[in-house]
Formats: structure tokens, sequence, C-alpha cells
């Protein structure tokens, strides 16, 4: 294979020379940069969509989304070089370095959660309902954004022969990322890795959750459950693709990987709350029609 080429063999797709980034005026603009741009873009306009169908008025998404995009970013860098930070100790500038990838997506989401609360603290408005509005439209932003990491050629899991195969030359990956497993398979003479295309995994799952959350939008009994919806669809996908990926970034002095103890703390606090607050909705109809009851004697 040739440096930028990319193949998925048993599907009979191969691409040649797939460009990392393009030049305008003479500036260097990175793929990964711009797809991640456009996921933000498109969340941010699916969610004042949303914010319409809703009754918030969307002024107050685009006042949001200014303070949630700076501070995602933030927090998405500050995650992964902090778990990451055998590889940055010696190279602090990397840090700065964010053309060639390096934002986990959980440091981005817990950012930008702190950010909601506190806006909303300030603005005086109901966090739980600009969530339930701003959540389909980030899970539709990762969606997009994964094909940030294929044109990166990062975010792929363990050696691969079945039918999503992806082929990538082995100059054109991060040292680190290949595994002991996925080395023993390279055959002789090659000079290629074959491996889990676990970004595109990611990618059509968070297109399923967006869509089931768009369904169940006009139904949501609560402010927030759109919010649950989120961190338990998202929760249990992560939990099963990182699995599989060789750039997993563990807790400190163990082999357990980070996004997976969080994946299941997520999917474990949306589904305790959500049936904390059903039987507390209940409990409250109960009380209420009784009172009505005593009040009609």
């Amino acid at each position: 294979m040739n440096a930028g080429d990319i193949a998925f063999p048993n599907l009979g797709i191969y691409l040649e020379n797939v460009p990392r980034h393009f030049t305008v005026f003479g500036f260097e603009i990175a793929f990964y940069g711009l797809i991640i741009g456009i996921g933000i873009i498109a969340g941010i306009l699916t969610a004042a969509c949303l914010a319409k169908r809703t009754g918030l008025d969307p002024e107050v998404i685009w006042d949001f989304a200014v303070y949630a995009v700076i501070f995602s970013i933030i927090g998405a860098r500050i995650y992964y070089v902090v778990f990451a930070w055998d590889f940055y100790k010696d190279n602090l500038l990397g840090i700065f370095n964010i053309r060639k990838g390096g934002l986990a997506i959980y440091g981005g989401v817990i950012a930008a959660f702190i950010t909601l609360f506190v806006y909303s603290k300030l603005k005086k408005k109901n966090p739980f309902h600009i969530g339930d509005v701003c959540v389909p439209g980030l899970i539709l932003g990762q969606a997009i954004g994964r094909w940030g990491n294929f044109m990166n050629r990062e975010v792929f899991g363990e050696y691969y022969d079945g039918l999503f195969s992806m082929q990538l030359p082995v100059e054109a990956v991060r040292a680190r990322d290949i595994s002991e497993n996925i080395a023993a398979h390279i055959p002789e003479g090659a000079n290629y890795i074959q491996v889990h295309p676990t970004f595109l995994y990611e990618s059509v799952w968070c297109l399923v959750v967006f869509v089931l959350m768009l369904l169940y939008m006009k139904r949501r009994r609560f402010n927030g459950e759109i919010c649950l919806l989120y961190f338990a669809g998202y929760g249990m996908g992560r939990f099963v693709i990182e699995g599989i990926r060789t750039d997993t970034l563990f807790i400190p002095g163990t082999t357990i990987a980070v996004s997976q103890v969080l994946s299941l703390l997520m999917v474990l606090f949306a589904a305790i709350t959500d049936v904390i607050v059903r039987v507390r909705m209940r409990q409250g109809k109960t009380e209420a029609k009784q009172v009505e009851q005593e009040q009609s004697k």
C-alpha cells in the first residue's frame, strides 16, 4: 500500500492517496479539524431547530453553544492529556497540537455538562430542558466527528478479517496504536495492518441513538429524559466499542479502561435516575388524585 491509501478489502473498496489536509492560500487545513467543525455546526443547528419545537428560544442555544464549544474542546484535550501523560510529559509543547488528534469525547461531554449547569444557573434557565434540546445535536456531532478520526488514521481496533476489515499502511498510523496482536498478523513482506474500523462502528451507533432521540422527543415525560437516553444509549455502545480499540486510555497504574468505567457509570446513572423520577411522578399523581377526591367530598 502507498502511505496515503486506505482499503476495505472485503467490501471491495480501495481508496488511493486519501489526504490528511488541503491547502488554501498557502495555509494547511487539516480534515480532522474541518470535519469536527462541521459536526459542531450540525449539532448546534439541530439543537436550535429542536428548541423551537419544545418552546425554547433558539437564541438561548446559540448563546450557550459559544461557551459549550470552547470549554468542551478544552475539556476534551485536558482529559486526553491527563490519561496519556506518559506520552506528553517529555513533549509539553505537543499538548497544544490537536491537529493530529487527541480529543477525548468524554472530556468534552463532561465539560459541556458542567458548562450547561453553570450557564443555566447564571441565566436562570432550566438546565434539563436545554440539555434535552442539545444532546441530539451532541451525538450527531459525534457521529460526524468520528470521520475526522478516519482521515487521521486513528481510533481503530484490533486485528480483524471480517466484512468491514480496514487496511492501513503501517507508516500512516501511530506506532503506539499497533498492538502485539495486530503486529503478529501483518503478512510477511506487507506494509499494512488490518483492523476493526471502530470509528465507523461508533459513528453508526451514534446515528442510531440520534434517530431514537428524535423519535422519542415528543413522548418525553419530563425534562432531562433525553439526556438520560443519551447517557444510556451512548454509554452502552461506547462500552462495547472501547473494548476493541487499541488506543484505549487507562486509569493510571491499572489496565482498566477509563472510558469503559465512565460508560458503565453513565448507563447505571441513567437507569437508576429514570426509575426514581418515574416513581416520584407516579407518587405525585396519586397524591394529587387523593387531594382532588377529598376536596370533592
